[in-house]
């Protein structure tokens, strides 16, 4: 294998990992409101629940100071390397990047991200995870109890 294919395979996988970090925010909210109908436990989950908010918190804190994803930033750069300065062709990459670089004007996806963020941060009181002592490992549950 050349250089060039290993580089627009790294760059596939780059575009995988962040069309499921998008599908990860976008779903995870969506599980979110459906789990409090269904009663589904995990949903509750502080872990989850923190990781899902920082998540959207990046995606809105990069949207206001105009950053571009290091994902998008990452993957062009080895696209580059490859010779393909723009896009590689291969059918994965096709589909994936189709779905998920579309264009409008910056201050609409800051626009989408806050309100989404917002919603994102709403679920915390209208569905509250719950507390982050009663899912910690025994051995640090006697270290946090101690120290409150």
């Amino acid at each position: 294998m050349d250089s060039s294919t290993a580089f627009l395979i790294v760059a596939d996988a780059i575009l995988l990992l962040h069309v499921l970090f998008v599908a990860f925010v976008v779903i995870g909210l969506a599980f979110i409101f459906v789990g409090k109908a269904r009663a589904w436990s995990w949903i509750r989950n502080p872990w989850f629940r923190l990781t899902h908010l920082v998540a959207i918190g990046v995606v809105v804190v990069q949207s206001w100071f105009d950053i571009i994803c290091p994902l998008t930033t990452i993957e062009m750069a080895l696209r580059s390397r490859a010779g393909d300065a723009v896009y590689s062709g291969s059918f994965i990459s096709h589909w994936l990047e189709n779905f998920l670089y579309y264009q409008a004007p910056s201050w609409v996806f800051a626009l989408c991200y806050m309100a989404f963020g917002a919603l994102v941060g709403l679920s915390w009181f209208w569905i509250p995870p719950r507390s982050f002592r009663k899912n910690l490992p025994l051995y640090l549950t006697v270290f946090f109890l101690d120290a409150a």
